[in-house]
């Protein structure tokens, strides 16, 4: 992709605009970044850009993407926003953060990619993980906290050395993408979230089906069969799609071509591996634990066995991978009672899947900023197993009128008075789980703040 000279407009000052900015700086680019907040609200974020980038901040003038050869959005800017729409209209080529990164490294290195509403940050690790303790060389980035453009930068000079770049993507990256083109996708599932950006359920898959949209003869693509809307996206999807990728799946339920899970066992069934299906782990002998980590295990396996990755080293390293921070992480016990921080349970489908890793009573902490979501879908499962609903954030009202009658809720102040309260109400053998179903902004900087602060009122109990 050749970039010297080339204005450049880089939309949104978020990690991934500061990685685009400063690898489009070193390759030549003329960069300008703009975004709606003021110079004094990214003070901060400033001061990691290099020094020949211009700013334009506090709204996004024209002037600063009329003339430009190229737009790069990053991923908390949507593409219906007035300026991109208009570059759009004007021929203006239209791209993402993670387009940009693909093209720099499009055949050099091949593109594992990971998405779903939920589990992707622990797959895509755990897939890294394997490929490493397998002997080969990755990138890792995405969605899962490092701007992929940033691990670009570091490698130096175009010297690429890397055997594969593992990436978690978000249907908000999947938006702008163009020609990015994996040669191992996964989808791990589809349920409701982000509702406040889509209109609706099918344009959210929509997006994010879109990261097998480029794919062909030679690439594989991993699909939960279990998951009913990721079925439907395939089933409509491939229809008269020409140059199909090799399609495998994972399943908890029943045996398919790929990964899946019987009598306590995970099989792999992969006939360019091995002609017949065979034992790969004992489930029990999975570290990470719960029924989502079990298809995150799955996805990551089928994903690493087509990257050529040796059963052992798959084996090994579900032996070993012990997960990710804020994702059904235990912090202490105390007095009999148990407390796991999964912050990162940001939407209605991962709280599902947390609910049911559980068989003691459970006392929930629930809320923040609501994304449009249908908090009446865990109406069964909260009756079944949440003896006490505490609520917290913007979204605590909402969650009491949909599910107020069917367990004792009380609505606490803050996170802090949220963990007072159930301390004074759960019993020896419960569990204090903290998993919001919704997202955190309205009293934390991110998951992962509200995650390290419910864990530091947690530890300070009884101090």
């Amino acid at each position: 992709m050749e970039l010297r000279g080339k204005r450049v407009t880089v939309f949104g000052l978020a990690r991934s605009g500061v990685g685009a900015a400063n690898l489009l700086a070193e390759m030549g680019a003329k960069v300008t970044v703009t975004d709606k907040k003021s110079e004094g609200e990214l003070s901060e974020i400033m001061k990691k850009l290099a020094p020949s980038v211009r700013s334009s901040l506090g709204g996004h003038r024209d002037e600063v993407w009329v003339s430009a050869d190229l737009l790069v959005v990053s991923p908390g800017v949507p593409m219906e926003v007035e300026p991109v729409a208009a570059a759009k209209e004007m021929g203006i080529p239209v791209i993402g953060e993670l387009e940009l990164a693909y093209r720099i490294l499009e055949n050099r290195i091949p593109f594992l990619a990971v998405t779903g509403s939920n589990g992707k940050s622990t797959t895509t690790t755990l897939l890294n993980y394997i490929l490493i303790k397998s002997g080969f060389k990755t990138v890792l980035g995405g969605n899962i906290g490092n701007a992929l453009t940033e691990e670009i930068l570091k490698m130096g000079n175009g010297q690429i050395g890397p055997d594969f770049c593992v990436v978690e993507v978000s249907s908000f990256q999947l938006e702008s993408i163009d020609t990015f083109r994996p040669f191992i996708s996964a989808i791990l599932n589809i349920t409701p979230d982000h509702m406040d950006r889509y209109r609706g359920m099918s344009d959210y898959a929509v997006a994010k089906a879109r990261i097998f949209e480029n794919q062909g003869e030679g690439d594989f693509l991993v699909l939960n069969a279990d998951d009913p809307e990721t079925m439907r996206i395939e089933n409509e999807q491939m229809k008269g799609k020409k140059g199909k990728p090799d399609i495998f799946h994972f399943s908890r339920l029943r045996e398919v071509k790929g990964v899946y899970y019987r009598n306590g066992k995970v099989y792999c069934n992969m006939p360019s591996i091995d002609p017949l299906p065979f034992p790969l782990i004992e489930a029990s002998g999975i570290k990470i634990k719960g029924v989502h980590n079990l298809e995150n295990a799955m996805a990551a396996s089928a994903m690493a066995l087509l990257a050529n990755c040796s059963p052992g080293a798959v084996i090994e390293s579900l032996r070993e991978f012990s997960g990710l921070e804020h994702r059904l992480e235990f912090v202490r016990e105390m007095n009999g009672v148990k407390y796991v921080n999964d912050s990162k349970g940001t939407n209605i489908g991962a709280v599902v899947k947390s609910l049911e890793s559980f068989q003691e009573p459970l006392i929930l902490i629930a809320g923040g900023r609501d994304k449009a979501g249908d908090f009446s879908v865990l109406r069964d499962l909260v009756s079944e197993k949440v003896k006490a609903l505490v609520l917290i954030g913007e979204a605590a009202e909402k969650i009491r009128e949909a599910l107020g009658n069917v367990t004792d809720t009380i609505i606490a102040k803050d996170l802090r008075n949220a963990v007072e309260i159930c301390g004074q109400r759960a019993e020896k053998g419960d569990t204090v789980l903290l998993s919001p179903a919704c997202a955190s902004f309205d009293m934390f900087r991110d998951f992962e703040d509200r995650g390290r602060q419910f864990k530091k009122i947690v530890m300070e109990i009884g101090k």
